[in-house]
């Protein structure tokens, strides 16, 4: 339930932004009745989505321009996901066991697995998971477990690795940030130098 909390208070903080065109930590937090530190956790998470700019003691709503920007680039990016979820659902037979990795991308196809029988789904990501736990088909969820990591927003490290090599698995979906010929997927994580 605190998830759905926290979507809904961001949510909520959003629309007040964009009416008030600005607001400050001081005031939200009187008005969601949680610590400024919370507050200014979700203006970063909103700042990071696009959907305001963090001020000093608050935050403010985007120009207009900036907010167009943004609609366009999502609806482009939006598009091209739906189009490699759809062609990675129809890979996917029922029965199959999967590994769905972290991501946006990765994450369009959860949707998408509803009339799939009798899958078993291991994820490293608690959004994912909760997305997995709701589908009507109620796949079997397994979780990697391991070291969190709030940038990917997915557990990761010696734990999850070891839990992924104890099973079989007949597809994964993994988020990439590029593809080098030598050294196959590629992603940024600033903690390995």
């Amino acid at each position: 339930m605190r998830k759905r909390n926290t979507q809904v208070r961001r949510h909520s903080i959003a629309q007040l932004v964009q009416e008030r065109g600005e607001v400050s930590v001081e005031e939200l937090s009187a008005l969601f009745d949680t610590s400024e530190v919370t507050i200014r956790k979700d203006l970063t998470s909103l700042e990071k989505n696009g959907q305001l700019l963090r001020r000093y003691g608050g935050a403010v709503s985007l120009p207009q321009e900036a907010v167009d920007e943004v609609l366009n680039e999502t609806v482009a990016t939006s598009e091209t996901k739906d189009k490699i979820a759809e062609a990675a659902v129809a890979l996917i037979n029922d029965h199959y066991r999967i590994v769905i990795d972290c991501g946006s991308t990765t994450g369009a196809l959860v949707s998408r697995l509803g009339n799939k029988k009798g899958l078993v789904v291991m994820t490293n990501s608690l959004s994912l998971a909760n997305a997995i736990n709701e589908l009507e088909n109620e796949p079997t969820l397994l979780m990697t477990g391991g070291t969190w990591d709030a940038h990917s927003e997915s557990f990761q490290g010696k734990v999850a690795e070891s839990v992924l090599r104890s099973y079989d698995f007949d597809q994964l979906f993994i988020g990439a940030d590029g593809v080098d010929l030598a050294r196959g997927t590629t992603t940024f994580n600033e903690l390995i130098g």
